[in-house]
C-alpha cells in the first residue's frame, strides 16, 4: 500500500502537470447577437430580446447597445459575457448614460441594469462561429548587458486638473446626457397583446 507521502507527491506532480498544459487564458468566441431578458417590475412580465452588435434597442425607458459578445469554445469553461452601454430616457426625452460595462451571464445579480422599474441583464450569446485565440502571457524581457541601463516601463500619461494632481476619469461619470440614438426595435412589457414589442410598429 503506498505512503501518504508518495500519494500526496503524485498529486502535486499531476497537478503541476495540468497547470503546465492548460494556456494561460482561454480562447474565446465572439458572437454577433447577444440575448438578454428584461423585467418590468410593474407588471411582473419578463420579456426576452435579441440585440445585434452595436445595434440600439430600446426596452421600456431603456436603450441597449452591446459592443460585443463573447462566448467559450466547448472544450473550455463556459462563461459568457457582453460589454454594452445602457442610456435611459427621461420623461423629458433627455438621454442619460447609466451603465456601461461588463455583463456575465453566470451572474446576472451582480452585474445586471437595475434600474427604478425595469431591470436589464444577459442571457446568452448566439450565432458565433469566429475563434478568438487570445495571446499567451509576454515573455520576460532578457537582463540589461554590461555597461546598458535597464529600460524602465512607460507609465501611462494622467490627466491632472488645473488647480491640483487630482485624476481626471476618462469615462464619464454614470448619468451624464448623451446624445441619443434612433433603436432599431422597441420592447415594451406594458403590451403582452403584442408580444411586448412596439403597438404602433415604428422605431
Amino acid at each position: 500500500m503506498p505512503s501518504l507521502r508518495r500519494v500526496l507527491a503524485f498529486a502535486a506532480l499531476s497537478g503541476a502537470a495540468l497547470a503546465l498544459a492548460a494556456p494561460a487564458k482561454a480562447d474565446r468566441v465572439r458572437n454577433p447577437v447577444a440575448v438578454f431578458a428584461g423585467l418590468d417590475k410593474i407588471t411582473g412580465r419578463i420579456i426576452s430580446f435579441e440585440v445585434a452588435i452595436d445595434e440600439t434597442v430600446q426596452f421600456g425607458a431603456l436603450q441597449l447597445t452591446p459592443r460585443v459578445c463573447w462566448t467559450r469554445p466547448p472544450t473550455e469553461a463556459p462563461q459568457t459575457t457582453t460589454f454594452t452601454e445602457v442610456d435611459e430616457v427621461t420623461f423629458n426625452n433627455e438621454y442619460r448614460r447609466i451603465f456601461t460595462g461588463w455583463m456575465y451571464a453566470a451572474s446576472p445579480g451582480l452585474h445586471g441594469v437595475e434600474h427604478a422599474i425595469y431591470d436589464v441583464w444577459l442571457t446568452d450569446c448566439k450565432g458565433g462561429t469566429e475563434l478568438v485565440v487570445d495571446p499567451k502571457e509576454p515573455e520576460a524581457s532578457p537582463p540589461p548587458t554590461a555597461g546598458q541601463r535597464p529600460e524602465r516601463p512607460v507609465r501611462p500619461a494622467r490627466e491632472t486638473s488645473p488647480g491640483g494632481n487630482q485624476r481626471i476619469d476618462v469615462a464619464p461619470p454614470q448619468g451624464v446626457p448623451v446624445q441619443p440614438r434612433a433603436p432599431t426595435q422597441r420592447f415594451f412589457p406594458t403590451n403582452p397583446a403584442g408580444g411586448g414589442r412596439d403597438p404602433t410598429g415604428g422605431n
